[in-house]
C-alpha cells in the first residue's frame, strides 16, 4: 500500500509532582522494552528529554516528539500525572492522540511504589472534555508494560486513518449518474473531517484521456495487465485503451494532489463514459484500489472516503459493493443451511459490476458489463473484472453525512461463505449475524445508500474508534445487534 501513512507514535510519560518521578521513568523504559520485544521498534518514539510534570515540562516534551517526526501520541500516565500539562500535551498536539495509565506491579511494593495512575485516568479523561480534546482511550486503558504495549500496537491503524483523512484529497469526476441521489450527499462534512475536495468534469477527464493516446508508457502497462489477468484475459483487445486510461488518473493524481499527500477517486462509469470512452473503467479501478488508491463507483464520495478508511486500518485492498439481493431459498438449503449457522435473513449477496481487486477474488477474468449490455454494443462495455470474492472474514462498514448533514456510520462484521453465486460481476455470498435486522433498522431506517465498503478482516474494533475520533456521535455510529437487543424503531411484538 504506498496511499497511506506510516505512523510514528512518540510515548510521552508524565508524574505528578508529588509522587516519585522514578515511577513513570521505569514504567516507561518497560513499556518500551517490551513493545520493541514484540513489535516493529521503527513505529514508536520515547521521549527522553523530560517526564511530564508541569507546563514548561509539556513544551518541551512536545517540541522533542515534533522533532523526532512523531505523527501520532501516547500519553503514559506512570503514576496520578499532572491534569493540566497533559491535556495541554494533546491538545497542542497536531496528530491522534491516545491516553493509558500504569497497573500498579506488585502487592510488595504498594506504599512508595504505588502510582494511582488509575484514579489519575478519571482526572485525564475530565479535562479532555474541558479541553474538546478527542482521544482515543482503549477499553481497558490499564496495564502492565506488556498490556500497554498491545494498547499501542492496537492504536496503529485507528491512528493511521485519522492521520491519512488529515491528508486525503478525494477527485471526483462529473455528478452522480441520475436515479442515484442515494450516493449524493453535502461535501461540508468533509471539510469538518479535514479532507479536500476536488470536483472535476468528465470533458475534463475525456480531453486528458485523448491526450494519452499514444503514450510510451502504454505497453509496459498492458504487459502488467496481462501478467495479472493471465487465463482471465478474455478481453485483450481492450487493454490498450484501459492502460491508457490507468495512465491518464495515475498523471492526474500526480498534478492535482496538491499539498495532499494522499488521494482516492470518485469517478464517472455510465450512462456516456462507455459510449464516449469506448470501455468501462471497472478493472482499472480495481487495479488502483489494490495499490491503495481506492476509487469509487457512480461518483460515490463518501463511499471513497470509507474505502480510504478501510485501507488504512487494514493496510489491504478494499471494495465497494451494493448491498444487492437476496440468496434464493433452493440455494441457501442446498449450499448454507445446515452447514454453516447462518438463517436465511442473515445471507445476502454483494456486487458490483467488476470493481473489486483480482487478489480478493476466485478466478478473475476480464469480460463485459453485462447490465451496460442489455442496451448498448458489448464493444463498448468491456472492461469489467468478474469473479466470486474470496471467502473468509469481512467487515461491511460506511461512512456518511446525511442530507441535513450529520455524520453517521455502520460497521458490521461478517464472512464471505465458500458459495458459488452462481452469478455475474464482483459478488460473494456474505454472512452477517441478524443481517435481516441490521438491513431494516439500521440501512433502511437510517437513510444508508446501496454501497457499502468491504474490508478482508475483522475490523469492527478499529472502525469504531476511528468513527468517535472523527466526531460521529455514539448514538449515530451503528452496528448489527444481536437478537436480544432491540432498535429503537424495532416493533417490540415482532
Amino acid at each position: 500500500m504506498n496511499n497511506i501513512p506510516k505512523v510514528k507514535v512518540g510515548i510521552v510519560a508524565v508524574s505528578r509532582d508529588c509522587f516519585p518521578e522514578s515511577l513513570s521513568v521505569n514504567r516507561r523504559k518497560a513499556l518500551v522494552e517490551e513493545y520493541t520485544k514484540k513489535y516493529d521498534a521503527d513505529s514508536i518514539y520515547e521521549c527522553p528529554i523530560c517526564i511530564v510534570e508541569s507546563e514548561i515540562h509539556m513544551v518541551q516534551a512536545l517540541e522533542d516528539v515534533k522533532k523526532a517526526g512523531c505523527n501520532a501520541l501516547c500519553v503514559y500516565l506512570g503514576n496520578f500525572g499532572p491534569e493540566i500539562s497533559e491535556t495541554l500535551l494533546a491538545k497542542h498536539f497536531d496528530g491522534p492522540k491516545m491516553f493509558v495509565a500504569a497497573a500498579e506491579e506488585s502487592q510488595n511494593d504498594l506504599i512508595q511504589g504505588r502510582g494511582d495512575a488509575y484514579c489519575g485516568m478519571l482526572n485525564a479523561s475530565y479535562n479532555l472534555k474541558l479541553r474538546n480534546i478527542r482521544a482515543y482511550i482503549p477499553e481497558y486503558p490499564v496495564g502492565d508494560a506488556k498490556d500497554v504495549a498491545d494498547m499501542i500496537y492496537e492504536f496503529l491503524p485507528i491512528a493511521r486513518a485519522v492521520i491519512g483523512l488529515s491528508e486525503l484529497k478525494i477527485i471526483s469526476f462529473g455528478p452522480r449518474p441520475t436515479n442515484f441521489l442515494a450516493c449524493n450527499a453535502p461535501i461540508k462534512q468533509l471539510y469538518n473531517l479535514g479532507v479536500e475536495i476536488e470536483e472535476n468534469s468528465e470533458l475534463d477527464l475525456f480531453e486528458s484521456f485523448n491526450n494519452h493516446a499514444g503514450d510510451s508508457r502504454i505497453p509496459d502497462v498492458v504487459a502488467d495487465m496481462e501478467k495479472e489477468l493471465g487465463s482471465g484475459n478474455n478481453k485483450p483487445e481492450i487493454l490498450e485503451k484501459l492502460a491508457q486510461y490507468e495512465l491518464t488518473l495515475l498523471d492526474w493524481i500526480e498534478n492535482h494532489k496538491g499539498y495532499r499527500k494522499y488521494v482516492a477517486i470518485a469517478g464517472k462509469c455510465w450512462p456516456a463514459f462507455q459510449t464516449q470512452f469506448g470501455f468501462v473503467p471497472c478493472y482499472v479501478n480495481s487495479r488502483l484500489t489494490g495499490r491503495g488508491i481506492p476509487v469509487s463507483c457512480e461518483v460515490d464520495i463518501y463511499g471513497v472516503l470509507s474505502e480510504f478508511i478501510g485501507t488504512c486500518i487494514s493496510e489491504d485492498a478494499v471494495t465497494l459493493l451494493d448491498i444487492n439481493n437476496s440468496v434464493p431459498k433452493d440455494m441457501y438449503e442446498e449450499a448454507i443451511n445446515n452447514k454453516f449457522d447462518y438463517t436465511q435473513r442473515d445471507v445476502f449477496m454483494g456486487f458490483h459490476c467488476g470493481n473489486t481487486y483480482s487478489g480478493k477474488l476466485v478466478d478473475a477474468k476480464m469480460k463485459n458489463q453485462m447490465i451496460m449490455a442489455r442496451s448498448l454494443p458489448e464493444e463498448v462495455t468491456n472492461g469489467t473484472l468478474e469473479g466470486d470474492i474470496i471467502p473468509g472474514d469481512i467487515t461491511f462498514f460506511r461512512l456518511q453525512s446525511t442530507a441535513d448533514n450529520i455524520l453517521r456510520a455502520y460497521v458490521a462484521e461478517g464472512e464471505v461463505l465458500p458459495v458459488a453465486t452462481k452469478s455475474f460481476g464482483s459478488i460473494g455470498v456474505f454472512a452477517i449475524k441478524e443481517m435481516g435486522r441490521f438491513y431494516r433498522h439500521v440501512l433502511i431506517e437510517k437513510n444508508y445508500p446501496h454501497h457499502g465498503a468491504v474490508a478482508f478482516g475483522h475490523f469492527g474494533k478499529e472502525l469504531y474508534e476511528v468513527f468517535k475520533l472523527i466526531g460521529v456521535e455514539y448514538d449515530e455510529i451503528n452496528y448489527n445487534q444481536p437478537k436480544a437487543m432491540r432498535y429503537v424503531s424495532e416493533n417490540p411484538y415482532g
